[in-house]
Order: structure tokens, then sequence, then C-alpha cells
């Protein structure tokens, strides 16, 4: 059971969708944004000529050494990064000079191919480089790593085999930089990269030719391991879910992952594979995970093949049943472009095969949904649908962990076999879904054009069609509103009603290219927690945590967390200090940080701070 948004050929939606309590919980952001700035090498470089020895070299390098694979040369793998001692990092890379590849922050494409190695596939694994139980801080920097001709493709690259049982042994600090991974024209290939580690990141890396006719490929994915993850600029394409969270259970027990940033990536799928590669399902889809941030992406092509067309889906999975505390929680996915697919956003709020946790705080905000049509791509053409969040139907009560609120949205009715608008499983469109279905809704200040408006909630409005919205240029796709637009202005926070245009466009800028614009902010904040001091003993209701931060464009937000969590709500003026209570903690050892947000979602973390709690436990 559920309600869905029905649409229309040639969709425009400008939205903001909040699913959780319908009072405002926002979802918790990740606890860790990984900085993956390059750490200059400190040892020695170990030259590895074509035909000469990898896996050698990679055994006998030490933290800080270099490892440089001949620029063209061609090297069969698998090759295994080994666990070392120390925590310096390893780097392995093309021995061609860095001005052959692009700067940091732009992403590599096939055109970069000849200044690379080559690492292909070896016939015996399926993968070119796997990393060894608890291997770590390895970066790889403009390799090719590439499937071989008629040689069955795994995970090109492993970072965990997924069937590890103890997070002790996963790889971690791993990150993958400006490579080019990819399968071969015409033949199946099932992963790029398998990611199942804690500190893992791939930037401004090229994923393509990840498809099979019967099998769910994908780009990128990972089931079994915790985070935190890094997926920013790059291009990533396959026939199954080009990046996907969950979908097996994981061997870890009550294993989530987590603390997952998707920032600036091109999700793509040629359109030369439809009716050639059957196994087309989504663009991007969350099984198992939380807190999870989705920023500046732009979704392009899903047609319905293997499934319905959805180009994203959140659905709790306990994929095989042994994972009944998978979960979706804490989602927050906003200024994003979604295009060109069957339907839009499809949400199952819990497992309806195997018993699972229900979904928390889904937050969709100033995203556009553009030509969402089925009738071009297949599907029903629905913008989005939520499932199983009908009361009675889960485990979870409505009014205490789960609500709908839908405000500031622009959208046509549209029309779903002779259905349109708001509308649930047994209920009419409108008011009867919304009070069935979320009775603490919060539905106000929605473009619903060419809708009744007797039939849904006041405080909303219903212009007869698109073209009466006024959008500057709506043919022209610029989906801004004008001055004169009735709806400017409009908004329950006096903005314009619909997606923010302006930052939908700064945040998306250069995500299909890879190229930053000229100009364009990639510097994450400083920020230094001041108070209290490293090794302090605190106790009482009233300690001073204070902080520092700046950027060179300027700080938006700054939050305190105490042992990962939120610690208070976020700052956005200085000076940035809150109350802590330390009554609410337990007696011992506490860490605190800090995390700096600027315009351009660049985060910057402190470096920890460790005091002791001690408070006196009260008299019985």
């Amino acid at each position: 059971m559920g309600f869905r948004v029905g649409v229309v050929p040639g969709l425009l939606a400008l939205l903001t969708l909040l699913v959780g309590p319908a009072w405002g919980l926002s979802p918790e952001l990740p606890r860790v944004f990984l900085d993956t700035t390059l750490v200059p090498p400190t040892g020695k470089t170990i030259a590895v000529a074509g035909g000469g020895d990898v896996q050698a070299a990679l055994n006998v390098a030490q933290p800080g050494d270099v490892i440089t694979l001949e620029a063209g040369a061609t090297f069969t793998g698998s090759f295994t990064l080994p666990n070392k001692t120390g925590i310096g990092w390893i780097t392995v890379r093309t021995s061609a000079p860095d001005s052959s590849l692009p700067p940091s922050s732009t992403r590599v494409t096939p055109a970069y191919a000849a200044a690379m190695p080559k690492i292909v596939v070896g016939a015996s694994s399926g993968h070119a480089i796997v990393a060894a139980s608890g291997a770590h801080h390895f970066r790889l920097i403009g390799i090719e790593l590439m499937a071989a001709d008629g040689v069955t493709t795994f995970d090109v690259v492993q970072l965990g085999t997924g069937s590890e049982r103890s997070t002790d042994t996963l790889p971690h600090d791993i990150i993958i930089d400006r490579c080019y991974i990819h399968g071969l024209f015409g033949q199946p290939a099932k992963r790029g990269i398998a990611l199942n580690g804690s500190r893992l990141a791939v930037i401004d890396s090229y994923l393509s030719e990840f498809k099979d006719q019967s099998q769910d490929t994908q780009a990128i994915m990972g089931w079994n391991g915790p985070g935190p993850f890094k997926l920013v600029n790059n291009y990533l394409e396959a026939t199954g879910e080009n990046v996907m969270f969950g979908g097996a259970d994981p061997s870890i027990r009550n294993l989530v992952p987590s603390d997952i940033e998707i920032r600036h990536n091109h999700f793509f799928k040629p359109t030369s594979w439809r009716n050639v590669w059957a196994a087309v399902k989504n663009l991007f889809e969350l099984k198992n995970a939380q807190r999870v941030f989705v920023e500046g992406n732009v979704f392009e092509n899903n047609w319905a093949a293997a499934q319905a067309g959805w180009a994203v889906q959140f659905t709790v999975r306990n994929q095989d049943g042994r994972a009944p505390w998978s979960t979706i929680e804490d989602v927050t996915f906003r200024k994003n472009i979604v295009r060109h697919a069957g339907s839009g956003l499809n949400i199952l709020g819990t497992d309806d095969v195997h018993r699972s946790q229900s979904m928390k705080r889904v937050l969709m905000q100033d995203n556009l949904f553009d030509d969402v049509n089925g009738t071009t791509w297949g599907g029903s053409g629905r913008l989005f649908q939520v499932l199983d969040y009908r009361v009675g139907t889960t485990d979870v009560a409505i009014d205490h962990t789960t609500g709908f609120v839908y405000r500031n949205n622009i959208t046509p009715r549209g029309n779903v076999g002779g259905f349109g608008g708001v509308i649930g499983t047994g209920t009419a469109e409108g008011i009867d879904t919304l009070n069935t279905y979320f009775p603490l809704a919060e539905f106000r200040r929605n473009v619903t054009a060419g809708g009744n408006a007797s039939i849904y909630p006041a405080d909303n409005f219903f212009p007869l069609s698109l073209d009466d919205v006024g959008f500057v240029n709506r043919g022209a796709g610029d989906y801004r509103l004008d001055s004169s637009s009735p709806y400017h202005n409009a908004a329950t926070d006096g903005s314009d009603v619909g997606a923010n245009i302006t930052a939908l466009d700064a945040a998306t800028a250069g995500a299909i290219s890879g190229v930053p614009p000229a100009g364009s902010d990639t510097s994450p904040p400083t920020t230094v927690l001041t108070a209290p001091a490293d090794g302090a003993t605190v106790s009482g209701s009233a300690v001073m945590v204070s902080a520092t931060a700046s950027d060179n464009v300027g700080v938006t937000t700054v939050q305190f967390r105490l042992d990962g969590v939120a610690l208070g709500g976020p700052l956005t003026t200085p000076p940035y200090s809150i109350i802590w209570d330390t009554t609410t903690a337990t007696n011992g050892a506490h860490t605190l940080t800090t995390q700096a947000f600027d315009l351009a979602s660049n985060v910057g973390s402190s470096a920890p701070v460790t005091v002791t709690v001690s408070n006196a436990r009260p008299r019985r």
C-alpha cells in the first residue's frame, strides 16, 4: 500500500519533500567528511617498468613511499594491497608527470588513458586490484584499471570481499584519485569498485561500461563496510544501479553503511544501451544506509527494462533475510538534477519481504526533476511514490516517527492511468489521501498546475498549466521564476516557490564535465575547537564549548559533535559557542569535534579534543 504523485510527459518538478516527522526533525548529516587532500610523500620512489613485478613493489613499499608504474605499459592482475604497519600513505601512481593528468578537483576522462599504466583483470580472479585484510593508507593516482577481453569481470577494484565478519579485518583509508576504471565495449562486466571498508574515497575518477543482460551491475557498490565513504566528482555508468549501498546482507552483525558523502557526480546510462543490455534498473539506490549526503549531482537517463524505470530508489531491504537491522535513515538529497527517466523517486519505508527497520528522516530539497516521462522512457511516469507508510501496515506509528511534509513545490497535476495529483491506494486524490496516509501532514504553498483547489488543503496554488507559473524561460530550461510570477517570494520562507535554481545551478556547475568552473570554491573551511582544552576534566551543567572557524569565502554553519553525534544545534554566526550539560553524558572519556561548512558545501573538521567527564553520582 502507498501513495503516489502522478505526472505527465515532459514533467517539470521543482520540489522539497521531507519524509520524516511532520513537525520537522531534520536528517543528521554525516558525522565524518573525509579529507582527501594529497599528503606529500616522505619516502623513496620505487619505479616499476613495463614487464616489472608490481606485487613485489607493493610488498616492499613502506609508508611514505611512492610506487610509479610505467605510463602506457600493461600489467595483468590481480595485485593485492598488503596490510602494512604504520599510518603513512603509500602512493601508487602513473610514472607520467603531474602535468599529464588533470589537476586535483578535476575529473579524469578516457582522453588521459595514454598517460596511464594499465592494470587489467586477471583471468583467475576477475579483479585487477584487491585489498588484503586490514590493508590501509593506499592512494591510487592516474591508473587505468580495466576488464580483459573475454575474461569474466567481477569487481575491477575490490576493497573488501563483503564476507568479512569483523570491522577489524576491513580495508580502510584508501583513496582512488583520478583513475579510469572500466569494462569493455560489447562485453559484460559486473562492477567497478566494491566499497566494503572504512574511510574509503573515490574522487575525480571515470567509471564506465559496467553492464549485463541478466545480473545487477554497478559502478560502485558497498554493503559490508561501516564507512565513512566519499564519492565526489566522478563519472558513474552502469546498467543496474550506477551506485548502490545495501543490496546484500552485511556479514558483520548490525552493520549499516554510514556517513556517506556523494557530491558533484554525473550518474549516466548511455541511451545506446537501450534494448541492447536488459538489466537496467536505477541510477541510484539505497537499501541499507544512514547519514547520507547527496548534493550537486546530475542523474541522467533511466528507462523501464529489468525494473519500472525509477531513477532513484530509497527502499529499505533486509536483502537476504539475515539482516533485520537494515534501515535507511538521515538522508539529505538536495540541489540535484534528475532528468530523462520513466519515473522519479520510489520510497519503500520497510521491507515488504523480510523483517527490517523503518525509514526515518529523508529530506528532498531544491531538486529539479525534468522529463520524467513514462511515454518516452517507459514505466509509470510518476514523480514519486511512497509505499508501506499507511497506518497499520508497518511497525511504525506515524504520529511518532513518520510523517509527511510537502511544501513550496511546483509540479503539474499529471495523469497516470486516469489518475493524477497526490493519490493513494484506495483513496481519492488530495485531502482524502493525505488524511488517510499522513494525518499529520504539512501540505502548503505548493503550485499544482491543472489541479483542483477544492480537493486539496488551503494555502496552495492551482494555475491552469505550467505556462501560467511564470518561469523566466521554460522552453529554454530556465526554471527561475520571473519577478512578475504570482509565486515569486510566495513560499513559506518568503523565497520563490519551487527549487532555488540559483543554488541548484551553482551546486551542479561542472558536474557533467568534471571541471570546476573558474573561480569555484573547492577549499574547505578551517575550524579549531578552542574550549575545553584537550585532556581537560569537565563536570556540571554549564561547560562552555567553543570553536573558531574561517573560510576563503565564508562559513555558513558550525556544528559541534560529542563522540560523533551532534551536540546542540547548528550555529550560523560567531561566536561559535554552546553550553554543554555534562550530566547528560556518562562519566569517562569523550571526544569533542567541530565541523564547519561553507556556501559550496565544502566541509572542514577540527582535530579531536578528548575530555574526561567526572560528575558526582547522585545520592540514593
